[in-house]
């Protein structure tokens, strides 16, 4: 199936189970292109696809101890491994969608096998997407999209593998071509330094600015590329957080538009990142997208997780285990 299918305001396509569509007051606040045609041949950005094996980077494309052997992965970003490869979880067809209820509301329940050896990891897994949407009538009335990710170790090669799973869509809430002028305001200043590959040093640091209280995103002001910690202590991240209360990573407003975004998670940690690399033609009509088109707000584990001993845990999947986690998106004009 290549079609998109429609829940709600809400739009999907089976590559990547990919958010094509999230519609507020006749808006598209996701950036994506018309069909599934176009994602294959033009999606560097990764817009809207689920990420896996393993989301953000692996230090030097090397997991140093997995079934007790060293896993040599492609280097497709720099000298690291990227968002699980180059045919990572993104760029997969994904069976579904399925029609489903999940928590008591409509759902759409998408599925992929990742086979042992895929993209280099070790481990045939199952990856399950539920995509359920809802309203919230708090004040304004806010739709609601709920990203739900398990996957379940189905294979018997071996007795351990590695996952860290995200969504990489990029907002834009201002209706124009850029998030210029777009307000921001993260849950946490706390982040992991980088090296200049994008490698945590493995260090947890105050962020040198203050993206804590509210500040604008502007063509005059600094790109973030940067990895921010809701969950400082590694010790208390299980394999699945499911079930742990979600927390709100970050919430957007635009003073023009009226409209407003806010990301929620399980998960302790998350990218953010203001799309200074966004390079995407004119396509068929479309305009194109440059620099700062849209910002993402990834949540995940702590990136190179699977290769310091203190993190490791939160990544690792055993033979029988299921990795899990919940993502909530919440948008409204007012």
């Amino acid at each position: 199936m290549s079609s998109s299918t429609q829940l709600a305001e809400f739009t999907f396509i089976p590559l990547g189970a990919i958010i094509q569509e999230f519609r507020i007051g006749g808006t598209n606040i996701v950036q994506g292109f018309p069909t599934q045609d176009h994602y294959v041949k033009y999606n560097t950005p990764h817009y809207g696809a689920t990420i896996g094996r393993v989301a953000n980077r692996i230090k030097d494309g090397v997991i140093h101890n997995l079934n007790g052997k060293e896993v040599h992965l492609a280097r497709n970003n720099g000298p690291n491994a990227l968002h699980g490869g180059p045919l990572g979880w993104g760029k997969r067809v994904f069976d579904g969608p399925h029609t489903v209820q999940r928590n008591g509301h409509d759902a759409l329940l998408f599925k992929y096998l990742s086979k042992d050896g895929e993209e280099g990891y070790p481990g045939t897994v199952e990856v399950r997407v539920w995509y359920t949407a809802s309203k919230e009538d708090e004040g304004a009335a806010k739709s609601v999209l709920t990203a739900e990710y398990e996957v379940e170790f189905v294979g018997d090669e071996c007795d351990e593998t590695v996952v860290n799973i995200t969504n990489h869509s990029y907002f834009n809430i201002t209706g124009g071509p850029t998030v210029a002028g777009t307000t921001a305001q993260l849950a946490t200043a706390d982040y992991l330094p980088l090296d200049s590959t994008g490698i945590p040093v493995g260090t947890i640091d105050k962020f040198p600015r203050d993206v804590a209280s509210p500040f604008t995103l502007g063509t005059n002001e600094p790109h973030i590329d940067d990895v921010f910690v809701m969950e400082t202590d590694p010790s208390k991240i299980p394999l699945d957080t499911r079930g742990l209360p979600l927390r709100r990573l970050a919430q957007f407003n635009h003073p023009d538009t009226k409209l407003h975004l806010e990301v929620h998670s399980t998960e302790p940690a998350f990218q953010f990142y203001t799309g200074k690399y966004i390079n995407v033609p004119e396509i068929d009509g479309a305009p194109a997208h440059g620099e700062g088109a849209g910002f993402c707000v990834e949540p995940s584990r702590y990136v190179n997780a699977i290769n310091e001993d203190k993190w490791r845990n939160m990544v690792l999947l055993k033979k029988g285990q299921i990795f899990g986690c919940k993502n909530v998106y919440k948008a409204w004009k007012a």
